[in-house]
């Protein structure tokens, strides 16, 4: 299912994401000792083509004993290394493959191996007395860095902040690693700009070892004026049978060339994401937190072309048609700092 092990194996920070399968036979989990006793849970490549939380640990162990540095490190840290069979070929996952990061506990998908796997781990890092978990990704579009909480908890908040001034809330989808550890300890899934940026790999890894420097979690009330806090209130999918391109022809749904500079704006209503087939009503599955249809809640179409109904944020729009294809074309959000009042 998952190899564990005690220690770093000898060459295995010099490995690439895409070596690291030949080398670990598969998903591995790593129990590093440091000064403090509770460990910080990190997760990456749990989407093989997403490296930079690999990358980030790469460059942050080296200074460490467990890395061949000379400094022990501040805190115990447990490391699992999620979908290296997808990492070897650059690939978000395999055909076959349920998504990683839709697997652990409180998971809608129908249940395979990887559900047992990522239970077992929740069980393992229970046991152990996690102090805090961090989840580490990339996202193909124009997207600020930012982290992600799961509950508006000024523990998860401060975790949050100390990544980033912007966070987004969100309660969809199920299965999301950072959902399942928050029953255990402040959990946070970081979004680190592209792949390939040195800063997003140098932003991580500092922040990562922020976290294990950390001594305890602050238990004030967070200012409102340290992030701006959004809340996802709808996924926005394109359904298997609409065919679909960007600055195309002759598709059910063209959408504009340059739509994700539309990431992290607050857009009126009346914007246009494209154009419909003649005759075609709303090309888009949109459900909300509840699980419900919305579509004709955000969008409508008018001459035509898409336009949004109300105004709304949206994130992680993409021109990468394989990853809308296996996750999603965008996340839709609102404003949601007035709550940070009645975080506890």
């Amino acid at each position: 299912m998952y190899a564990e092990l005690c220690e770093l194996p000898r060459g295995l920070l010099d490995l690439p994401a895409k070596d690291l399968h030949a080398f670990l036979g598969g998903p591995t989990l790593i129990h590093l000792p440091g000064r403090r006793e509770a460990p910080l849970f990190v997760s990456v490549l749990m989407h093989g083509n997403e490296d930079v939380g690999w990358e980030a640990v790469r460059q942050l162990l080296r200074k460490y004993q467990a890395g061949a540095g000379k400094q022990e490190l501040p805190r115990s840290l447990s490391l699992f290394i999620g979908n290296t069979s997808a990492a070897a070929v650059n690939m978000r996952r395999l055909a076959g493959q349920p998504d990683y990061n839709r697997v652990w506990p409180g998971s809608e998908l129908s249940r395979t191996a990887e559900h047992a796997m990522m239970e077992s781990i929740v069980d393992t890092m229970a046991k152990k007395g996690v102090f805090a978990s961090v989840d580490v990704h990339n996202n193909t579009g124009l997207n600020p860095h930012y982290a992600c909480v799961n509950v508006v908890r000024t523990e998860s908040l401060h975790l949050a902040a100390m990544f980033s001034r912007t966070v987004v809330y969100f309660t969809r989808p199920k299965g999301v690693q950072s959902m399942a550890m928050t029953e255990l300890c402040p959990a946070v899934t970081l979004e680190c700009g592209k792949v390939g940026q040195a800063h997003g790999v140098q932003h991580a890894s500092e922040y990562l070892d922020a976290c294990l420097h950390l001594a305890k979690h602050p238990a004030h009330a967070i200012s409102p004026h340290d992030l701006n806090l959004y809340h996802t209130v709808a996924i926005v999918k394109i359904p298997p049978e609409v065919s679909f391109g960007f600055g195309c022809q002759n598709y059910d749904l063209c959408l504009l060339d340059d739509l994700e500079v539309l990431n992290f704006r607050e857009i009126p209503a009346g914007t246009c994401f494209g154009r419909v087939g003649k005759g075609l009503d709303i090309p888009l599955e949109v459900k909300n937190e509840a699980n419900h249809d919305v579509a004709t809640r955000y969008f409508s179409v008018e001459n035509g072309e898409l336009r949004t109904r109300t105004p709304v944020m949206p994130s992680m729009l993409t021109r990468n048609e394989a990853v809308i294809r296996q996750d999603c074309l965008c996340y839709l959000m609102e404003r949601y700092d007035l709550h940070l009042e009645d975080a506890g």
